[in-house]
């Protein structure tokens, strides 16, 4: 058969035409497609069981943690010492331990009342005082002192309310400010200043309530620099006077109007405050992940909705705040947020579909992702290495001083299930490590050498930090910052705060290892209420292990 020369040439413009149009298909994917770097990360199984699922933990000044899930799952897998069991019951195991984290050694705890979704913060004593629960613990206040003997203490009809799905926060007077909870738009106070205090109203907490989901409980709370709370719930967000019950903003609603909020959980973090000359540079707040309406009922039906993708970040202190929204590389629900020592932030746990709730979520999602507020959009999102346990409802994590990050919790049933079914209840313990603790970083790291530990740092005062790096230091990459111990639940870190502390001058050599940092302490209790935190030198985004120092 004879070729026909304009036919053949239709087709050759016809086939460059194609290769040229999937040329410019494949450099514009590459162009718009997210940046998402190397992994880096490590993990590493602590211990195959404490005995409870940890569905909250709080890191103590001691470098112990208190875990605890709920008195009504059944037993668990640690019993109590000296044959002890709870009050009228035939339970005689613990569902509250306290973790060593230098021995890597667990010791059971006896909580009386049902602790379920409740809710606490670290006081300014290095107590925790913790709030609220189920049935029997709805009203109830516990504190725990930590020590090699001590146990629960707890005060019936502590609350003036019942608090069930709350928010705590440290206030810059010492007192815990308590809100929300299921069925309760209100606020209060612990302690107390009578024994005839009452709970207050907040009408914010009933616009934001859809009777069918309730998509505002664990509101996410933050102290601003002013004095001020910031309180977000489902997607809209106040500035909060609490000691006048006024609402001083009303912020745009967050684009796109999904929910953000438990069921639909997503999770927040206030971005580090950076001090100079006595004053905060800009105040930020970053909200990530969720479930789209819809979501919580389409779960209860069978059918598992993708998880949001998107974060929302907000200039709280701008005259006129705006949401920037942007994309996150994985799409996230259930998921936690901590502030990591140089300022950066992890996003770890969650699933990629469904919400919160029993039998609720599928897919885990088994990689973090790390954000790095100071660079450009488009390039803040770095993807870690993945663990292989999967940490969906009811996982955990928080921050240790020696910069990993402790990862507990998740279990999806309503009691201890572990076998034949899509997620096991999960009673390990597992430590992340972030990049910044490869040992082929250890030549840059540093070591505080003063203060010492436990060092009381007064407000304003000038503090001079003494520290060693074995290789070659960049005096104008070194910076101290200060990171408030939280509480952590349901996907929200209570109390959680990182100040990045002013320094006007680089560091300076003080020998041939050693250098010294001079740094002025936070200037009131608004931007840093008074209590523990921890402390750590900075260099080339690698921090030091960090020291406890108690701010007055």
């Amino acid at each position: 058969m004879r070729s026909n020369p304009e036919q053949n040439y239709k087709l050759m413009t016809f086939s460059s035409s194609l290769i040229y149009n999937y040329l410019l298909l494949f450099i514009l994917l590459l162009l718009h497609t997210p940046t998402c770097p190397a992994a880096g990360g490590s993990w590493t199984v602590l211990r195959s069981s404490i005995g409870i699922s940890a569905m909250h933990m709080q890191l103590l000044p001691n470098d112990r943690v208190v875990m605890y899930d709920r008195t009504d799952f059944g037993t668990s897998n640690i019993s109590l010492p000296n044959g002890r069991c709870r009050p009228n019951s035939n339970d005689c195991s613990a569902h509250s331990v306290e973790y060593d984290v230098a021995s890597n050694s667990i010791r059971p705890l006896m909580v009386l009342t049902n602790v379920w979704c409740s809710s606490g913060s670290l006081m300014r004593d290095g107590r925790l005082v913790q709030t609220g629960g189920w049935a029997d613990g709805y009203r109830v206040v516990r504190t725990y002192r930590s020590c090699n003997t001590c146990d629960w203490q707890e005060i019936r009809n502590g609350l003036a309310q019942s608090r069930w799905y709350a928010t705590n926060h440290i206030l810059p007077d010492g007192r815990q400010i308590i809100i929300g909870g299921r069925q309760a738009f209100n606020y209060e106070f612990y302690p107390k200043m009578s024994t005839t205090e009452k709970a207050l109203s907040l009408p914010f907490l009933v616009q934001t309530n859809d009777p069918n989901i309730e998509n505002n409980l664990y509101p996410f709370v933050f102290l601003n620099p002013d004095g001020n709370l910031f309180i977000f719930a489902n997607n809209r967000a106040i500035l909060f006077n609490y000691s006048k019950n006024q609402v001083v903003r009303t912020y745009p609603t967050m684009p796109g109007g999904q929910p953000r909020s438990y069921p639909s959980t997503g999770s927040a973090v206030l971005l580090p405050l950076r001090l100079k000359q006595g004053k905060v540079g800009a105040v930020e707040v970053l909200v990530c992940g969720g479930a789209p309406k819809g979501a919580f009922a389409n779960a209860n039906r069978g059918k598992f909705d993708g998880a949001l993708n998107t974060c929302g970040r907000i200039r709280i202190s701008d005259s006129n705040p705006q949401w920037l929204m942007e994309t996150m590389p994985l799409a996230r629900v259930m998921g936690d947020m901590l502030l990591l020592p140089n300022g950066h932030v992890l996003i770890i746990n969650g699933a990629s579909a469904g919400v919160a709730g029993w039998e609720l979520g599928r897919n885990p999602v088994l990689s973090p992702v790390i954000y790095q507020p100071d660079k450009k959009v488009g390039s803040r999102f770095e993807v870690q290495n993945p663990s292989t346990r999967p940490r969906v409802y009811h996982s955990t994590a928080i921050l240790l001083r020696d910069g990993r990050v402790l990862v507990g919790g998740s279990n999806a049933h309503d009691k201890y299930v572990f076998q034949n079914v899509l997620y096991p209840t999960e009673l390990s313990l597992e430590a992340f490590t972030p990049s910044y603790l490869n040992s082929s970083s250890s030549s840059l790291r540093p070591r505080i050498l003063s203060p010492q530990t436990n060092t009381t740092i007064n407000y304003g005062k000038r503090i001079s930090v003494k520290f060693t790096i074995l290789g070659r230091v960049d005096p104008k990459a070194v910076y101290v910052t200060m990171v408030a111990p939280s509480f952590n639940t349901h996907s929200f870190s209570m109390n959680q705060r990182l100040l990045i502390l002013d320094s006007s001058d680089s560091a300076a050599a003080v020998g041939r290892v050693d250098y010294k940092v001079s740094v002025v302490a936070p200037p009131s209790g608004n931007i840093a209420p008074a209590g523990n935190y921890i402390l750590f030198v900075v260099h080339k985004e690698i921090p030091s292990p960090g020291i406890w120092v108690h701010m007055q």
